[in-house]
């Protein structure tokens, strides 16, 4: 049985702050909550058909999904363009490519798309297939985002991923055929077991099909998951510091050779031969929205939202989340409204892992002389008015943003 929580109405502050928005780029984000297995690693808001039972289905989730975007343009701007649509996850696959482009065109219905909108959907390999790839272009998604994490089956195992290492690659080239010109894999690092030559052979692995784009993460023990448990127990070592800045580097250098750039400290994207910069829509638009701290929307159970200094959060349970908005409630959980100091905070936190950097007329003088200090430690550089992590900053990027901030 499903514990229902009421929904905690937006307040009046933020709905007078979302009518304020003016008609700059926006993104939406659109969660879909369902997985067929649990990753041992994850701590996303996911759940299994038997978690859920009978209490929500894909069904459900659609006719939810359909209210709180027809709520969200009418409490925004009507002249408005949403510029970039990201469907994560969970496994937004599940879905099917049918079921994609029905909540693909649900957000017409309710939005204007911006022309060249960049439209992105999660996918895991194992339920993807050619069909599924053309029906996902033919709806008008641009950008497929594959999960990977290794080419190596005992690293898979440790992470209870349960696709095979070859079926990553074959839904790349599948997607590529089906005229998908952007197309991410991603990559984790630093698993219990995990071997250079492991990740070389990754490395290898994902430069052999034809990706514009290349996430890499290190792999962190999350609370609440099974991996954490497995950590606890000592059945597996957490992941080591030193591991994981060597993993780090090799990643860097390998797909800098092969004409991947970085643009944010775990992302690469295919780089112009002339200026060495990320080649257009290359990068992922709609995750730079996030680190430049721009609006969106999040949609579906857990989702997070950002309008114009307001932030929120939705229920969390596929089943409280569709109650609420069947009752005509927006099903927001929590909210705050930032003040200066936030997202001052934040500005230094998320520009600061972008190659373009921190502009220096963001920092007070106390803050700029400490980047000048770490500058001279050789882990910031001078570019274009702006603070940039060098090659050895971006392995210690947390410690130079307390430095900064402290």
């Amino acid at each position: 049985m499903v514990n229902r929580q009421a929904p905690e109405p937006l307040s009046e502050q933020a709905l007078a702050a979302l009518g304020s928005v003016g008609t700059g780029p926006s993104g939406l984000y659109l969660h879909v909550p369902f997985c067929a297995t649990r990753c041992g690693y994850c701590d996303f808001n996911t759940y299994t058909a038997g978690e859920l039972g009978s209490s929500s289905s894909p069904q459900s989730w659609m006719e939810s999904v359909r209210r709180e975007l027809d709520a969200a343009a009418g409490l925004l701007s009507p002249v408005r363009k949403v510029s970039t649509v990201f469907v994560g996850g969970g496994t937004p696959s599940l879905l099917g490519g049918d079921g994609l482009a029905d909540l693909l065109d649900a957000v017409r219905d309710s939005f204007d798309l911006a022309p060249g909108a960049e439209v992105t959907t999660e996918s895991n390999p194992e339920s993807t297939s050619p069909e599924f790839f053309t029906t996902l272009r033919a709806a008008g998604y641009t950008r497929i985002s594959l999960g990977m994490q290794s080419a190596a089956p005992h690293v898979l195992s440790v992470l209870d991923r349960t696709h095979t290492p070859g079926r990553a690659l074959e839904a790349a080239r599948e997607a590529a055929d089906a005229g998908f010109e952007h197309l991410n894999l991603d990559l984790i690092y630093g698993t219990p077991g995990e071997s250079d030559a492991d990740l070389a052979a990754s490395i290898d692995a994902v430069l052999s099909v034809p990706v514009d784009h290349v996430s890499a993460y290190a792999l962190i023990v999350e609370d609440g998951t099974a991996f954490a448990r497995k950590v606890r127990r000592g059945e597996v070592p957490i992941p080591d510091d030193d591991v994981l800045a060597s993993r780090y580097e090799m990643l860097d250098e390998r797909l800098r050779r092969a004409g991947l750039t970085w643009y944010e400290v775990s992302n690469w994207a295919r780089a112009q031969v002339d200026s060495g910069l990320p080649e257009p829509d290359s990068a992922c638009r709609h995750n730079e929205m996030y680190w430049r701290s721009d609006d969106w929307w999040g949609i579906g159970p857990g989702a997070h939202s950002h309008v114009n200094g307001v932030r929120w959060w939705n229920q969390k349970h596929p089943a409280t989340y569709s109650a609420s908005l069947a009752d005509g409630a927006l099903p927001v959980a929590g909210q705050e409204i930032l003040s200066a100091e936030d997202m001052h905070t934040e500005a230094v936190m998320l520009r600061l892992r972008m190659r373009e950097g921190l502009a220096a007329d963001v920092l007070d003088e106390r803050e700029r002389a400490r980047a000048d200090v770490a500058t001279v430690s050789g882990l910031l550089e001078w570019i274009d008015d702006a603070y940039v992590l060098t090659d050895r900053g971006r392995l210690l990027a947390d410690g130079v943003v307390r430095d900064i901030l402290d």
